[in-house]
């Protein structure tokens, strides 16, 4: 992972994307080591964080994650996620924010060197080009090491420079240690999957969700 000293910098988080991630590879995310690295890297300018939420729902299990991130060094990106019945009956969520997303990209680019996407997903591969002609390098943040691969090809092939998630483990996971002796219902030194700060999310694919139950 390359970065140019004083370069400045942003994180453009898909936090769905990226929860699925590191699910997939078996690691939860420490955002305040994500921080911090970048921090340690760069002149890191704002770290922004893109995530749908139902408003039907009284508590969220991602609610203590938003507020910890809103409280500690992130920009919270949010919309209501909504509901419809399609052609077949089934019911579906849409939560995508792959609009909100871009624009921020685009709109804060001018004040920007480097851009780092934290997503896989291959629609952001026309931002990645847009921003690559504004003169700004794009780093793209999701791995080849899960099988099908998380990031598309064209996506990974249009960024400057390809960081595998699966590498940064070391450096951003959460300690497993830490998270026992946060949650009293832990045993035999294995976390259970609800444990506080582990969040949930509703994962997106093409616009529509399904619901990651930890």
């Amino acid at each position: 992972m390359h970065f140019y000293q004083g370069e400045r910098v942003a994180l453009f988080i898909d936090g769905a994307n990226l929860y699925a991630t590191s699910k997939a590879l078996g690691f939860d995310v420490d955002y305040k080591r994500l921080l911090a690295l970048f921090r340690q890297k760069s002149h890191l300018v704002r770290a922004l964080y893109y995530t749908a939420l139902s408003e039907d729902q009284e508590y969220s299990s991602i609610r203590p994650l938003i507020d910890w991130l809103d409280y500690n060094g992130f920009t919270m990106v949010t919309k209501p996620t909504k509901e419809f019945t399609d052609a077949s009956g089934r019911r579906k969520v849409k939560g995508n924010m792959d609009i909100e997303l871009a624009v921020d990209a685009m709109r804060l680019a001018d004040t920007l060197d480097h851009i780092v996407l934290f997503s896989g997903d291959g629609d952001f591969r026309g931002l990645v080009a847009a921003l690559q002609q504004k003169g700004k390098r794009v780093s793209v943040v999701s791995t080849l090491q899960t099988q099908p691969a998380m990031v598309a090809d064209e996506l990974r092939r249009q960024a400057d420079q390809f960081v595998d998630l699966a590498d940064l483990e070391q450096l951003i996971g959460r300690d497993a240690t830490t998270r026992v002796g946060r949650d009293s219902r832990a045993s035999s030194g294995r976390v259970a999957p609800s444990h506080s700060h582990r969040e949930s999310h509703a994962y997106h694919d093409n616009d529509d969700l399904s619901q990651e139950e930890v």
